[in-house]
């Protein structure tokens, strides 16, 4: 058996575990900040359905070869990275982090394990690897205490090179223009400077909401700041189209019109249909007049990387293993990071159930007692169990959300499905509006009067719409179709509508319009027609049927709508009427709710 080289390196930290860990635990940061190279990942289906990874990376003369073994952990406590290497001086490297609760903090320790492959690796091992490992992860784990307790706006220092004197004089000028646009919302420049401090890990996919939840600003103004910054130049957008299972981005396009329908994911041997709403994920990047970067990984599977997967643990062949995890209420999925079943479990609290891998699938087993929890694998296989958590879209700016931004499809009309294809979203809300007497206003008044009047009233819907993070879809005559994200943010602007529309005509500027409106959600499909991103099927229909039920001056607004619990609360106070009627194209009576302001 090969000698074994080894070092523990132990750090206290005065702040708690879940803190630190966001640092220490950013595998892809870490290695970057470490200089260890970044390698491009090739990936290996075997007969039985597990997937090997396998790396490469440049050092020195050498092209080094290995094979990247999943990380494993525990969320705030534990991990266990390990590296099985083909060529070079180094058999094996297996790092293990634990951190313990001690008092108001907590202390790290840091295990290293090498396995020399040859007389010069023993060299290395025996002299030089481990006291610079020492020296360069004690430094970086200082950096991560000072982020964690808020001494450091960055995570960890980089050193990147600063933009010549003619390449900074073109980045201003464009963040001038940005801001000039309207849509900048005096954010540029943070951004500017912010992509030219980053480590590389942070922009290879800049994620919007992630930075505006950072900078503490309004997601629509950050989201709005990158479409223009690509629209002058300053960054570039891709879309990815996420696996449903692992969340990693299998493909990627610079137009919906290339994003295939279908993918398939080597990693859980799956194929899968793109969801506008689910695992269609807009990301940007800087342009190389901002800074360049290369592709490539630090690290694959890290905690960090994957920040909604909880707990992940690899089990041998028909083996147990019971570790101490205490986990967020909440909703959580049950899998192997192999192909298989899936469970998927609601926790309130108390013992957290077991997971057993059985039969080609994973279901949630008996219980350990509170504070642990059960991996069992009864297959004839090792499997790696996960635990992860619901919540992962909270980040992701997926192609059903930015697509009913009004900034979205006024700078990229031209980002369309192509011609006969079709995107599926589980939920959209739709607007429809109508004027109630605008005919005799028209006859009244005269064409060229009304017509500016209702031009009017369409900016005024317009800029209501995107004021609560909608789109306006299409107007049709006198017609408004607009589409929402969230239903609250619609039920808001339907109110906002009326109530402008009321003074917009005591003003004198539009008679007697009167606004009739109605909302419906529900799921639909995205499709090209005429030229613009448009909504297909019964939802829809819906939809505009309810806005023919208005009777002016009011909303009407499906049941569904009305129940959904956002809504409910922002109504609380308002009066509104049950009724039902048979809308056309429906075979049986559709209940709603009507609101009168």
């Amino acid at each position: 058996m090969a000698r074994h080289y080894e070092s523990t390196f132990v750090w206290e930290f005065d702040v708690p575990p879940s803190r630190i860990w966001t640092a220490l635990a950013d595998t892809q940061r870490f290695n970057e900040a470490a200089g260890l190279p970044r390698h491009v990942i090739s990936e290996e289906t075997l007969a039985d359905g597990r997937v090997r990874f396998h790396a490469e990376a440049p050092l020195g003369p050498l092209r080094l070869r290995w094979e990247e073994i999943p990380v494993e952990w525990i969320d705030g406590q534990w991990f266990r990275h390990l590296r099985v290497f083909e060529n070079g001086p180094i058999r094996s490297i297996d790092a293990r982090l634990q951190l313990t609760a001690e008092g108001r903090g907590c202390i790290g320790s840091y295990h290293l394990q090498a396995t020399p492959a040859n007389w010069l690796g023993h060299l290395l091992l025996a002299s030089v690897f481990f006291p610079k490992a020492r020296r360069n992860f004690t430094a970086l784990a200082l950096q991560g205490l000072e982020w964690a307790q808020g001494e450091r706006e960055r995570m960890f220092g980089t050193e990147p090179r600063p933009p010549s004197g003619e390449r900074q004089a073109r980045i201003g000028a464009l963040i001038e223009k940005i801001e000039d646009s309207g849509n900048g919302n005096g954010l540029t420049r943070r951004l500017a400077d912010w992509i030219l401090q980053a480590q590389e890990m942070d922009l290879m996919r800049i994620r919007p909401l992630h930075l505006a939840r950072q900078w503490q600003e309004a997601s629509r103004a950050v989201i709005e700041m990158c479409l223009q910054a690509v629209r002058e130049g300053l960054l570039e957008l891709r879309w990815d189209l996420l696996c449903p299972r692992c969340r990693g981005a299998k493909l990627t396009a610079d137009s919906l019109d290339q994003l295939p329908r279908e993918a398939h994911c080597p990693s859980c041997n799956i194929s899968y249909d793109r969801n506008f709403a689910r695992n269609v994920e807009l990301c940007f990047r800087p342009a190389p007049v901002l800074r360049a970067v290369a592709d490539g990984e630090y690290c694959l599977f890290g905690p960090m990387s994957t920040p909604h997967v909880k707990a992940q643990v690899r089990v041998e062949a028909g083996e147990s293993r019971v570790c101490e995890a205490r986990l967020a209420h909440g909703s959580y999925r049950l899998r192997t990071l192999e192909a298989g079943g899936e469970s998927e479990i609601g926790y309130e609290g108390g013992p957290f159930p077991s997971l057993l891998a059985e039969a080609g699938s994973v279901t949630p087993g008996g219980f350990e007692g509170e504070g642990r929890i059960g991996f069992h694998n009864r297959e004839d296989r090792a499997l790696t169990l996960i635990i992860e958590s619901r919540d992962w879209l909270a980040d992701a700016l997926t192609a059903h959300h930015v697509t009913t931004l009004q900034c979205f499809r006024d700078l990229f009309p031209d980002q369309l499905l192509a011609p006969g294809e079709e995107a599926d979203i589980s939920q959209v809300v739709l607007l429809f509006t109508d004027l109630k007497g605008s005919t005799a206003y028209y006859e009244r008044v005269g064409d060229a009067a009304a017509y500016r009047a209702v031009r009017a009233h369409f900016s005024l819907l317009a800029g209501l719409v995107r004021e609560h993070d909608g789109a306006i879809v299409k107007t049709i005559g006198d017609a408004v179709m607009a589409a929402f994200k969230d239903p609250a943010d619609a039920v808001s602007a339907a109110l906002a509508m009326q109530e402008q529309i009321a003074k917009f005509a005591a003003a004198g500027r539009a008679g007697d319009f009167v606004l009739k409106l109605g909302l419906h959600m529900g799921p639909c499909i995205a499709v090209t027609l005429n030229e613009r991103l448009d909504y297909f099927g019964s939802t829809v229909n819906k939809a505009a049927r309810l806005q023919n039920e208005s009777l002016g001056g009011d909303i009407v607004l499906s049941e569904e709508m009305f129940l959904d619990p956002a809504v409910e609360k922002l109504l609380a106070a308002y009066d509104l009427n049950a009724e039902q009627a048979l809308l056309r194209g429906f075979a049986t009576p559709i209940a709603f709710r009507r609101l009168r302001q």
